[in-house]
């Protein structure tokens, strides 16, 4: 990225970028996101934004994310768990299929009880709790995918997560 940065414009550095990392990153994601070592993926991805930008190491990312629109590595790991439940919908159950009873959940997906972090980790598990954090104005619009999908990927690239937690945390919040 170095080496073509003085002879090409920011528009060809992002392309360069999403042509050679983020095909990468992207591929399988919903099976390693949530690892121990995806940190690494995510350290290497700021350094590449960072020599995108023209940035100091020491610098935060943030804001290079946004100005870039680009996704930081949990938020890419959060949009395709997101896919993945509007694309196999069959396979999942909500609330008030479960019951009869009209709750403030009714309209969350039913995740089974599960002990083992193993199987939470799984993708089907961390989908549905990805799910259910959702905002309510997005998963209002859970019925039409390309608009739930484009108002996630809205979501995400303004809020720019380091992480799970982080994620997990701003969406309790509001």
């Amino acid at each position: 990225m170095r080496s073509v940065k003085p002879f090409v414009s920011m528009k060809m550095l992002k392309l360069i970028y999403y042509a050679y990392f983020h095909s990468i990153i992207s591929y399988g994601i919903i099976f390693w996101g949530h690892s121990a070592l995806s940190i690494k993926v995510f350290w290497l991805q700021k350094r590449i934004i960072k020599t995108m930008m023209g940035s100091r190491n020491r610098d935060s990312c943030r804001k290079l994310f946004k100005s870039l629109e680009i996704l930081s590595l949990p938020s890419p790991y959060i949009f395709f768990l997101l896919r993945f439940v509007i694309k196999n919908m069959d396979l999942f159950t909500t609330n008030n299929e479960i019951h009869n009873l009209g709750t403030r959940q009714q309209h969350n997906l039913h995740h089974p009880s599960a002990n083992l972090k193993k199987y939470q980790n799984r993708v089907f598990y961390m989908s549905i709790i990805v799910y259910n954090i959702l905002p309510a104005y997005i998963k209002k619009e859970f019925t039409n995918p390309t608009k739930f999908i484009s108002l996630v990927k809205k979501f995400l690239c303004e809020s720019s997560f380091y992480s799970m937690d982080e994620f997990y945390n701003f969406c309790t919040m509001k």
